[in-house]
């Protein structure tokens, strides 16, 4: 794991995020991932790292069951562009704090990820890294969408003994998973953090054949 330390509130974001997000600028596409020329909508999301007693730490929100979209899945903050917005920094800012409530003053914008494309949703998204400086309380600020949001030390996503690979019922191959704060991580934001463990030096060798396999089966579907 990558060596760090605990950094004092208010402090700049350390050598370790900045090199994290240098490296995560130029992290290749995987081809399910990569925009078309044209089309999609604009998004961003907000991967917000702080210092937690365990080291770094990481925001993550729970979603509702029964939305349109991405309906009770573990996702970072964030959302589609809204008239105002005139970069993904600002786009995933403005969404974490409506849907955490969030002190903006103490989030620091480090870096973004190249933008990635969900098939299923038509969404662009832009990853955009950040610093929290001044940890603020969170909490499900947004009612309609959000069950819950929490601060996920990274040393409990990168625990061997937390990683099971998670099969959507009719989709085909399985991907990566997390069980980490109370949540079971899967989809789009387990295959982001999958790539950040591996890029920060926190993944942890965890491939077997003894991993556990979670089918997540979608609203509306018959169990197979």
């Amino acid at each position: 794991m990558t060596d760090v330390t605990t950094e004092p509130v208010g402090a700049p974001a350390p050598d370790w995020l900045t090199a994290l997000a240098d490296a995560g600028a130029r992290m290749p596409v995987p081809p399910l991932l990569h925009p078309p020329a044209a089309g999609g909508r604009r998004a961003a999301v907000l991967i917000l790292f702080g210092a937690g007693a365990a080291g770094p730490e990481v925001l993550l929100i729970q979603r509702n069951d029964g939305l349109r979209r991405h309906s009770g899945q573990p996702a970072f903050p964030g959302g589609s562009f809204e008239d105002g917005d005139r970069t993904p920094e600002e786009c995933a800012v403005r969404e974490a704090v409506e849907e955490t409530g969030v002190d903006p003053a103490g989030i620091d914008p480090v870096g973004r990820l190249p933008e990635l494309y969900i098939r299923h949703s038509g969404f662009r998204v832009a990853p955009v890294l950040a610093w929290w400086r001044s940890p603020s309380p969170v909490r499900a600020a947004d009612a309609g969408e959000v069950a819950s949001a929490a601060a996920v030390p990274v040393a409990e996503l990168a625990d061997p003994a937390n990683r099971v690979r998670v099969e959507v019922a009719g989709r085909g191959a399985a991907g990566p998973g997390f069980r980490a704060g109370g949540m079971l991580v899967w989809g789009f934001t387990a295959g982001v953090v999958d790539g950040l463990l591996r890029l920060g030096g926190w993944e942890r060798p965890w491939r077997s054949a003894a991993t556990e396999l979670v089918t997540i089966v979608p609203p509306g579907s018959a169990i197979p």
